[in-house]
């Protein structure tokens, strides 16, 4: 699995524990830094990181901070994010069974290693229950489109069915207009699922 690592100077010494255990289960890490200890800005790693989920050139993403909360609030701001903080093993598989996160946020100054890898292990592992929670979530990403965009989402200026193909296969909305003009193979499409 790709999966981007992040933190700030709270989460670097847990950053190394977690990219060594990640490299030991054969993941393939994308390392967004901070490089070391000295005092840095969350954002400047933390986004880069989340980015690389939200745009889909990494499956997942482990964000270490002081806390947890300052990352996971950064990286929910980001289409097709769903961070959770856990901070203890109960979280890190109810995160994953009920909220199908892709983001795992962690406090340096909150848990120790142990603790950390445990939690990494149990997220990495534990799959998301659908059903119910399935139909919760739906919800939470209709609420999501009607909110969030992705930076490469702009209105279509002409609804093609190799744009419909595009959403389908890659989950994402189709962003239309009054102005958008809607191909004739879409509306006999539209025609044929009625």
């Amino acid at each position: 699995m790709k999966i981007a690592l992040a933190c700030d100077h709270a989460g670097f010494d847990m950053k190394g524990e977690v990219k060594r255990f990640l490299l030991g289960e054969h993941h393939d890490v994308q390392d967004f830094g901070t490089p070391s200890a000295t005092p840095v800005d969350y954002p400047d790693f933390i986004y880069p990181a989340a980015l690389a989920v939200s745009e889909g050139r990494c499956e997942r993403g482990i964000l270490i901070d002081g806390a947890g909360y300052p990352s996971a609030a950064l990286a929910n701001m980001l289409f097709g994010v769903n961070a959770g903080v856990c901070n203890d093993l109960l979280s890190a598989r109810l995160s994953r069974e009920h909220s199908d996160t892709n983001i795992l946020c962690m406090g340096g100054k909150i848990i120790g290693s142990g603790t950390a890898l445990e939690i990494v292990r149990i997220w990495l592992t534990t799959a998301f229950l659908g059903g119910r929670y399935g139909a919760r979530l739906e919800k939470v990403r209709r609420i999501e489109e009607r909110h969030l965009k992705s930076r490469d989402f702009v209105p279509l200026k002409a609804l093609t069915l190799s744009d419909v193909k595009h959403a389908l296969l890659h989950k994402r909305p189709l962003i239309i207009t009054e102005e958008t003009i809607i191909t004739p193979s879409v509306l006999e499409l539209a025609r044929e699922i009625r």
